[in-house]
């Protein structure tokens, strides 16, 4: 009935959707696994993409060659650009979705890529012979073979489904969990944990009281994830609404606390510290007397509401109560409540760069298996295990991303090195290099990359061409050109930044903070019809690396000493535990992650610089 796949993918969530398209345009030959064929690429919760380091994270996956970006801008209802008064490196594009289409847009794309079969199905375990796995075993009993597999479970691993006392099994609300892979795992040698997360209730949008909150538009001039022409910037928008809580809110959550499964012990697996529950907040910060609430629609057509900021797995009645207090909901009717979720996760120090996992061959987890919590982290961590698959399967070299090259390498390298005790989220402070990996120029990083794998295609490279050669050609323009103090005295006088005595470029006008290249264009209308030939891609390329010309110069110098390190290959079957004058944590952290290079030895926690200059010594005998 099945043909011998190059890989299957286990979960159609983010991860699983662009792990599948990752490997498929890549020529491998995919099979698609998921429990119900109607929830392939749900927003569990929130209906947005991006934001703050994750926008760059969806801007990263696009310029690959992956999907997330292009279906992001397919079903987006409101964009903004955020930290915009902020520098360029922590200006990060964030998009409200609609939910509908965003999950069909996602399956139209799967069932439009040559090469994916899919089966509806749970999945109860994987066919491993020689620590190598050959396939998968489906709940019925068939056994499919495959020469890899992408697990990405998410939260449906012996998930259970917490409502104040009420607890029940289930992925996700609706469906049931996954039983079966976490046993076999554990079984062949994996150390498995538990996290939890959780999700807002949803409200009806006709119950609510807009004009008591503060309204919050899209940017006036919206853009868009997707380097490719394949999408446009979004022309109507949709707006959003803040309101807060307060000490009436608050107290009618604390009279639930007695039967929250939070604080009577029911949920043991650890939440993200960043996005906590409503009455963590509420514990936590008792000294606040309000916090904010993000009323979120749904999608166009749909009346439904996602209340952000108020996840709970109180109980419903507690939550309805409570919920009525806020400003603006005191009618509000509710579709369903909120929850939390337990599942099983499996720490990423198993993994290896690649994602393919130490134990098994060939076998790769990726999504919040790996600890993660967001969908644009899932997507990429999919993105990076369907394309490592492929590769193997056709017997080349992994693709590995660097902490300097991309968000993405920072993540991966993050959990594979470090680990996680709780839900990982990426944030900019995590990136050292995050003004070489900002948003803007994620193409310019990485779609030469992916078009070297087989995953950009040519008209995406050539449109990453155009834009460089673009930035180069008006950088050394601005560079030539020439200013005359009589042209443009009076004009600097009125943005408030020093008269010049001689000549001066524009390249040097615009290392100043008061201009920028809006304000040298209304210099003189010669040189706005002359700069306006460019881009607008080019002329925020070109302002930016000018700017930034110094920082940016001394950041590229820290990436060529790291490099330095990443370039000192370990043999794979090295023997630490034969090393007596290395640490014993030293020793047990090295033997365990296995790294492939002396830099990635010296980011693993509890390696200390001595042990690595010991390491040094005896990698140069």
């Amino acid at each position: 009935m099945f043909p011998i796949y190059d890989v299957i993918v286990i979960g159609a969530g983010h991860a699983g959707c662009e792990a599948a398209h990752a490997a498929a345009k890549m020529g491998s030959k995919v099979l698609l696994c998921t429990m119900n064929m109607n929830t392939i690429a749900q927003m569990s919760c929130n209906p947005a993409m991006g934001g703050v380091a994750k926008g760059q994270i969806v801007r990263e996956i696009d310029a690959l060659g992956g999907m997330s970006g292009i279906v992001s801008d397919k079903s987006t209802i409101q964009f903004r650009m955020l930290n915009r008064s902020k520098g360029p490196a922590m200006w990060s594009p964030r998009a409200q979705n609609d939910r509908m289409r965003f999950a069909e847009e996602w399956r139209l794309a799967l069932e439009r890529t040559p090469n994916v079969d899919f089966w509806q199905e749970m999945i109860s375990g994987i066919v491993v012979k020689d620590n190598r796995v050959v396939g998968v075993r489906t709940n019925i009993g068939i056994e499919i073979q495959a020469k890899s597999v992408v697990l990405t479970n998410g939260t449906f691993l012996n998930g259970i489904i917490h409502i104040g006392e009420k607890q029940f099994g289930g992925g996700r609300t609706g469906e049931s969990a996954s039983k079966g892979i976490t046993e076999q795992l554990v079984g062949l040698g994996f150390e498995a944990g538990r996290m939890k997360t959780g999700t807002p209730p949803r409200v009806d949008g006709r119950s609510l009281d807009y004009t008591k909150m503060e309204i919050q538009h899209g940017d006036e001039n919206p853009e868009k994830f997707s380097y490719s022409d394949e999408t446009k910037p979004i022309k109507e928008q949709r707006p959003c609404w803040i309101t807060y809580t307060n000490t009436n809110v608050h107290k009618a959550l604390e009279k639930g606390f007695d039967r929250s499964p939070m604080f009577n012990g029911r949920i043991q697996g650890l939440g993200p510290r960043y996005c906590p529950s409503i009455e963590d907040k509420i514990n936590r910060f008792a000294e606040r007397e309000r916090h904010q609430i993000f009323v979120e629609p749904e999608g166009w057509d749909t009346v439904e509401i996602y209340v952000n900021g108020f996840s709970t797995s109180l109980p419903q009645d507690v939550q309805y109560d409570a919920i009525r207090k806020i400003e603006g909901f005191e009618q509000a009717k509710m579709f369903r409540p909120g929850y939390a979720i337990e599942y099983d996760f499996f720490p990423p120090t198993q993994l290896k760069a690649t994602l393919e996992t130490h134990l098994i061959e060939n076998l790769y987890f990726a999504g919040q298996i790996n600890g993660t919590t967001g969908y644009e982290e899932a997507a990429s961590q999919g993105l990076m295990a369907g394309i490592n698959a492929s590769l193997k399967t056709d017997e080349k070299d992994p693709f590995v991303l660097k902490r300097s090259e991309a968000y993405i390498g920072v993540l991966i390298d993050d959990l594979i090195n470090k680990g996680t005790e709780e839900p990982y989220r990426m944030f900019t402070s995590r990136a050292e290099f995050r003004l070489l990996l900002r948003q803007d120029n994620a193409d310019l990083r990485l779609t030469q990359l992916g078009h070297q794998i087989g995953l950009a295609d040519d008209i995406r490279m050539e449109k990453m061409l155009d834009k460089k050669a673009d930035t180069a050609r008006l950088i050394n323009d601005l560079k030539q050109k020439k200013l005359a103090p009589e042209e443009i005295n009076i004009s600097l006088e009125g943005l408030d930044t020093a008269t010049i005595k001689e000549k001066i470029t524009l390249e040097k006008l615009l290392k100043r903070p008061q201009i920028g290249l809006t304000q040298i264009m209304e210099l003189d209308a010669n040189l706005k019809q002359y700069l306006s030939k460019y881009s607008k891609d080019a002329l925020e390329q070109a302002e930016i690396l000018i700017k930034y010309d110094s920082y940016i110069e001394k950041e590229q110098q820290m990436v060529e000493k790291l490099n330095n390190m990443e370039n000192y290959k370990i043999p794979i079957e090295f023997d630490y535990l034969g090393i007596t004058a290395l640490s014993a944590e030293g020793k047990q952290k090295l033997n365990k992650i296995r790294p492939e290079t002396l830099g990635q030895a010296s980011r693993i926690s509890g390696v200390s610089p001595a042990d690595l200059s010991i390491l040094t010594v005896y990698l140069g005998r």
